[in-house]
């Protein structure tokens, strides 16, 4: 599904002299690599505040724990995502509320998301999926209206732009009171072990979640908040400094193979593509179809069978998950999630994926689909 070999031989002198800068110095926690990728990444992100952290799941967390919510409120999430995003609720003490999610962009569904705020809901948690923006304009809308904060989950679109409908763009992630990402090692933008950063336009939060991602400290052993030890280690940040620079090429070149994808696949019947929108682009973090008629599982096996991987993101969602069954819902309460997670198939999609490669990937699906 990645090549994490070949991109790294893309990028082999830099990223070994920076590894090697930092085993010199010894400065393996908050060396100054840890400030030069943060000034970076604020500078490509054009936002004034990023707190790197020790994962993507702490991002979401130190970004709750920022907002002074207190038991019982609600943060309104999707079912069909990686469960981190309603772990994090859940480990804090909020109410999870589940939205249904749109069957094309596999995004949270603005329609059902209206119906579901309540006079205890204080953040709309809009995860941008597979490397394309929710409806932010209307998220917008509905938090100016309702006086709620929004918490990107951004984890899977970093370097996406997301475009106003007056035309302006903005990178996913910056979009909102608060924006999350992670530099898991499959990411746009990953590390070579676990990352993340947070990132806001406010002052008062931006520091605040500066001092909790390191114990609560603004100050050396006096605490101002309850923390948390979350922190990015200075050799990641040395190889995601390196590897920021790129981030927009891998971007344009996984969108070309999204191009090829789409041509070639566009002919076989039985199949979904992944829908562009007009209000973001996509990076492709993953390209993600759907198989009708139940043979998702059939094609996976076919392709597995010719030595060609996919991957099922995600297989059952949140609220079947057992752990989660207290929240209370049942199956059938979100149809659209449901029914994703017997029909998405994620195929492979990377810079260093050759056309010869992506022809017997687009030729194998088809040999299946219309055997």
């Amino acid at each position: 599904m990645l090549d994490l070999t070949g991109q790294y031989e893309r990028i082999r002198n830099e990223v070994d002299e920076a590894i090697a800068d930092v085993v010199k110095a010894g400065n393996f926690i908050r060396g100054k690599q840890i400030k030069i990728f943060q000034e970076a990444l604020s500078e490509y992100m054009h936002v004034p505040y990023v707190i790197p952290c020790g994962n993507g799941t702490d991002a979401l967390q130190v970004a709750l724990m920022s907002l002074d919510l207190q038991p019982g409120d609600e943060v309104i999430t999707v079912p069909f995502t990686f469960i981190s995003t309603i772990e994090v609720i859940r480990l804090l003490g909020f109410k999870v509320v589940l939205c249904d999610v749109d069957p094309d962009t596999f995004n949270i569904d603005i329609v059902k998301l209206k119906d579901l705020i309540s006079d205890k809901t204080k953040v709309i948690l809009p995860v941008h999926l597979f490397g394309q923006c929710v409806d932010m304009d209307s998220i917008n809308e509905l938090a100016e209206k309702h006086g709620l904060f929004i918490i990107e989950d951004a984890a899977q679109a970093l370097g996406t732009n997301y475009i106003y409908r007056n035309g302006e763009k903005k990178k996913a992630g910056t979009i909102g009171t608060i924006g999350c990402t992670s530099f898991f090692p499959s990411k746009n933008l990953g590390a070579w072990g676990d990352g993340g950063a947070i990132f806001t336009g406010n002052s008062t939060y931006g520091k605040k979640m500066q001092a909790i991602v390191n114990h609560g400290m603004e100050k050396k052993y006096y605490y101002e908040y309850v923390g948390v030890n979350s922190r990015l280690d200075t050799l990641q940040a040395a190889i995601l400094n390196v590897k920021l620079k790129y981030l927009d090429d891998n971007i344009k070149a996984k969108v070309k193979i999204a191009d090829l994808y789409d041509e070639k696949l566009k002919a076989i019947p039985g199949i979904q593509l992944p829908k562009r929108i007009n209000w973001s682009d996509h990076s492709f973090h993953q390209y993600t179809i759907k198989v009708f008629d139940n043979r998702r599982d059939i094609l996976k096996n076919y392709l597995q069978e010719r030595n060609i991987p996919s991957m099922v993101y995600y297989p059952l969602p949140a609220h079947l998950q057992k752990a989660y069954a207290d929240l209370g819902y049942r199956k059938g309460d979100f149809p659209v999630s449901e029914e994703l997670c017997s029909q998405v198939l994620s195929l492979p999609i990377y810079p260093e994926l050759e056309e010869e490669q992506l022809c017997y990937i687009c030729e194998t699906v088809k040999e299946c689909i219309c055997s």
